[in-house]
Parts: C-alpha cells; structure tokens; sequence
C-alpha cells in the first residue's frame, strides 16, 4: 500500500505541504518573503531548479520521488537551522535583480532599492551627481543598484566588515561593474574623504531591547550589521550620531545622504530633534527611509 510519501507529487502540492510546515513551525520570515506559501514557493522552485518568477506554468507539474524527497530535506532544514531562505539558496533578489548572499553578510532588503529604481530620489540629484557612496554596503546590492541606475556615477561601496566585503566583490563581479565600483573597507566615514555627491546608508540601528528580543532568523545574521548599540548606547543610533558629525566634511556643497532607519523613526526623532528630514515614501510607508541634504545636517549641530 503506497503513502503520500511514495506517490508522485505535483509542484503545487509540494509547496502547499511546505507552507503548512513553515507555519505549523513558527519560522519567522521577513528576508524575501513575509509569509510562508512565498516562503515555501521559494525554496522548492529554487531546489527543482524552476524559474522563480513563473509558478503558474510549472505548479501542475508532476515532480519524481528523488526530487521531491530533496525538496523536503531542504524545507526541514529551514526549520530546523532557522537559517534564513537566502543562506540556504545562496541568492536573494532586490528589484528583480539578483544578489550572492552567505552568512558573510545581511541578507539584503533594503527599501533605499526601491527608491532608486523609481526615481524617488531624483529630485536632489543632477549633473552635479557623479560621487556616489554605499555606506554599511552588506553584500552589495545598493551599489549594483545605483551604478545601474545612474550610468554616469562612480560609486564606492564601504564596510567594516571584511568578510561582507569578500560577498560584495563577487556581486560586483557578476554584474559586471568591477571598473565602476571601488570596494573600501571603513569604520563609518574614516577611510573615505569624498567629497560625496550621494552617500546611500543601510546601517546598523536596531535598538537594544528589539536586538534582544529577535527571531532566530536574524540572529544568524551578522550581528554588526544589526545592532545600532555598539558605542554603548541602548537606542539603536550611535552609527547615525557618529554618522552625521562626520558626513558634512565629507559631502559636496549640493550633497545628499538617504538613511534607512527601518521601524525606529521615534529613537531617530528623540535623538536628532532640530533635524529637517524628508521622510521618502516606500512600500512599506514614509516612516522607513528618510533623505537629508548637507545644509539641514550642518544647521541641526548649529
């Protein structure tokens, strides 16, 4: 007597069997996807090597008893590592293009992506524009981004980490741009003078009760990319403090700097409160990025 198991399975049915794991698990999601048929869809495409972008074309399709056993080893092993889906892939995808990501580095998600693909930001740019910086660059993503978007820029992509950097390069690398984005490694601003036209920042600005309380998907991602505590505060913001006593030396006249502060707007707010920011608008809302041009950083220390 055959058991489900044993019986031939379609793509569909593999994905909705995933679901109902990854749900039934409590992983939690939020690198990619934020639920768990994504999730599921994710992962089995992926290990049946099936386009990522076209399910209704292959979900009826019968999938042999090997294939489906590795697609269950690879669900149970989400599960069981809480790894999230992109360290198990080696790949994740920001605005349709996809990125080399390991434990090396966070997993990018960034909403500064969006901004640069519509052209959000665009208003504070011009032909003045040709120095672009990505500070906290993680694996890359938001320096492939902005050296696609704007053909004319020489970007610099900068982080402490070394290791991040090594993911950075190969993404560089396989988008071809490796004359046109310097990789550099930096603590904050200290290694690179500039003059900026756009610096791009991503950084580290979780405050110390949410670090505390992360789901274990993102504590396997580099701490230091993370946690906005390291000079010892508690609000997530000794990056950005450091961050914006540095960044007017170091930025052109007509300069602009786009910081994510993801949900700590109010620690942001608290911290830096004569600050003129433009909050920009996102798919998750207008309280996620926001941009400052050099003349409303330098009047806020005066």
């Amino acid at each position: 007597m055959s058991t489900a198991s044993d019986e031939a399975r379609t793509v569909i049915q593999l994905i909705d069997a995933g679901a109902k794991q990854l749900n039934e698990a409590g992983v939690a999601f939020g690198h990619g996807t934020d639920n768990a048929f994504d999730e599921a869809a994710w992962l089995v495409l992926w290990q049946l090597r099936l386009p990522l972008d076209d399910l209704d074309a292959v979900a009826d399709r019968p999938v042999s008893l090997g294939d489906q056993a590795r697609v269950d080893a690879l669900i149970a092993t989400r599960i069981l590592t809480r790894k999230p889906a992109a360290y198990l892939t080696k790949e994740a995808w920001l605005q349709g293009v996809p990125f080399y990501v390991d434990e090396r580095a966070i997993v990018p998600r960034s909403f500064i992506a969006e901004l640069l693909i519509d052209g959000s930001i665009d208003y504070w740019l011009g032909e003045h524009t040709r120095q672009v910086l990505d500070l906290c660059t993680g694996n890359g993503s938001l320096a492939v981004l902005a050296a696609m978007t704007y053909p004319d820029v020489t970007v610099t992509a900068a982080d402490i980490s070394t290791e991040a950097l090594e993911v950075a390069a190969i993404n560089v690398t396989r988008h071809t741009l490796d004359s046109r984005i310097t990789l550099v490694e930096s603590d904050g601003l200290a290694a690179l003078p500039g003059p900026w036209d756009l610096i791009l920042c991503n950084p580290p600005y979780v405050n110390a009760d949410s670090m505390a309380a992360l789901p274990a998907e993102y504590q396997a991602e580099p701490a230091l990319a993370l946690s906005g505590n390291a000079a010892g505060g508690t609000d997530g913001m000794d990056f950005i403090r450091q961050l914006l006593a540095d960044a007017p030396a170091r930025m052109n006249a007509q300069g602009v700097l786009v910081l994510e502060i993801g949900n700590e707007r109010p620690h942001f707010e608290a911290a830096f409160p004569a600050l003129e920011a433009v909050w920009l608008e996102t798919s998750a809302g207008e309280d996620q990025v926001l941009l400052l041009t050099r003349d409303a950083i330098i009047a806020a220390r005066s």
